[in-house]
This record gives C-alpha cells, sequence and structure tokens, in this order.
C-alpha cells in the first residue's frame, strides 16, 4: 500500500472540475453485498434492515479515459457502509460513507479522474469519502467473464471471489433475483460469493462474509460529455 500527497489530489481536483470532459471508456465490475442478491423473497425480507449495509465495488477499465485522462489497465475500488439495506425499496439507505482505493500504478491526475468516474457511477452512495488509499489492484476471470469465476484482489485490503450459482445454493426455493447491481451496468450477472473481505480503515467496521449469493459481475462502456 502506497500514500500520496492529498495536496496534489485538491490541485489536481479544482483543475478537472473547472472544464468539462470527455467520457470514453470501457471495462468489467465486480460488486460483493452482506446480504443475498439471489434468493426468495421470504428470506430476502428476513434479511432486510438487519444486514445489506455493507459493499465493495470494484471497476476495471479495460480501455479509455475519463475528463481526457487516460485510465487504461487501471482499477479503483469502493468500500461502502450504508444506514440501511442496499436496495431496501421502502427505507432509504442514506447517509452512506465510503472508502476508496486506487490502482497504485496511477498517476495523481489518474487518481483524481478515478475518483471523479467512481463517484459519477456509485452516485450519492460515494458522496462521503473517509479514507482514501492505493494498493495493488487485481481482477480475473477463470474460464471467461460468463463462468462468473471471478477472484478480485485490492492489496491486503480486499478480497472478493465467487462462483456460478448452482441449484443446490437455493435457501427457500423459487429463487430469483431480488436486488438489482448498485451501478448501471451495459450487462449483469448474479453471482455466488465464497468470500467477501474488507479489512481497512475508514468505515468503523471490517468483514468477511463467505457463501453467500451476493455478488454481480458485469460490463460497463461510457461515451459521452462529462463534468465535475
Amino acid at each position: 500500500m502506497k500514500g500520496f500527497r492529498f495536496a496534489s489530489l485538491i490541485v489536481l481536483s479544482l483543475i478537472v472540475a473547472a472544464t468539462a470532459g470527455a467520457a470514453d471508456i470501457r471495462g468489467t465490475y465486480v460488486e460483493a453485498r452482506n446480504a443475498e442478491v439471489y434468493t426468495s423473497h421470504c428470506f430476502a425480507n428476513s434479511e432486510i434492515g438487519l444486514v445489506g449495509d455493507l459493499a465493495v465495488m470494484t471497476w476495471r477499465i479495460d480501455e479509455g479515459s475519463w475528463n481526457n485522462v487516460a485510465l487504461d489497465g487501471l482499477g479503483v475500488a469502493a468500500v461502502v457502509k450504508a444506514s440501511s439495506t442496499l436496495g431496501d425499496p421502502f427505507h432509504s439507505p442514506y447517509p452512506a460513507k465510503a472508502v476508496l482505493i486506487f490502482d497504485e500504478q496511477a498517476s495523481d491526475e489518474q487518481r483524481v479522474a478515478l475518483e471523479s468516474f467512481a463517484k459519477a457511477m456509485g452516485g450519492e452512495l460515494l458522496e462521503t469519502v473517509t479514507n482514501r488509499t492505493a494498493a495493488p489492484i487485481s481482477m480475473s476471470f477463470e474460464g471467461g467473464m460468463h463462468a462468473k469465476q471471478a477472484t478480485v484482489e485490492v492489496g491486503d485490503l480486499v478480497k472478493v471471489r465467487t462462483r456460478a450459482i448452482f441449484e443446490s445454493d437455493s435457501l427457500c426455493h423459487l429463487d430469483d433475483l431480488y436486488f438489482t447491481p448498485l451501478v448501471k451496468l451495459d450487462h449483469a450477472m448474479a453471482a455466488f460469493g465464497l468470500q467477501a473481505r474488507f479489512s481497512g480503515e475508514g468505515l468503523g467496521v471490517r468483514f468477511n462474509e463467505y457463501n453467500r449469493s451476493n455478488a454481480f459481475i458485469g460490463t460497463f462502456q461510457l461515451n459521452e460529455t462529462v463534468s465535475d
């Protein structure tokens, strides 16, 4: 894990915010939560208000730029703690707080662009950032993305492992997609989370979840004008 100068980030943020930029970007996304996303209504209802307030969101930019800053091959992760179950249609999960982890290979300018990108994708979930740090970020898929066997590692702070959902994973039968991804994606697939771990600072909580139908794998592509 490597630190970086927040003063330089503030200066760069002001520069980026002063002008609108172009977004021409595509990549892959992995999300994991501390609640079932693919399950029966009876089980999901029993979790609402009790769990589902924590999430790991990780983006890998395969190609493209944000605010005219090239981000090819870089990643950014956000870990979120909300006030209630994320996706609950009857109660607001806000306020929420988040930790942002930038790819350690990114320059200061690229970190500013990565934060702008993540906030544009995550909206209110990432409005209040309590900690920023950097670490190596890797995202890999065994057998291709549609096999749903993903591994995400963000230094020693975050680890997510997934596989496909099997019939034997059913909790109450009649399982279906109860929640949707926390961000807008071009294509998304629910997956079974073998592990979702966060051991960093800034949220007042750490977690290590095992064996839940709590993950999404997806792709994103944007081609538009953006501004901060």
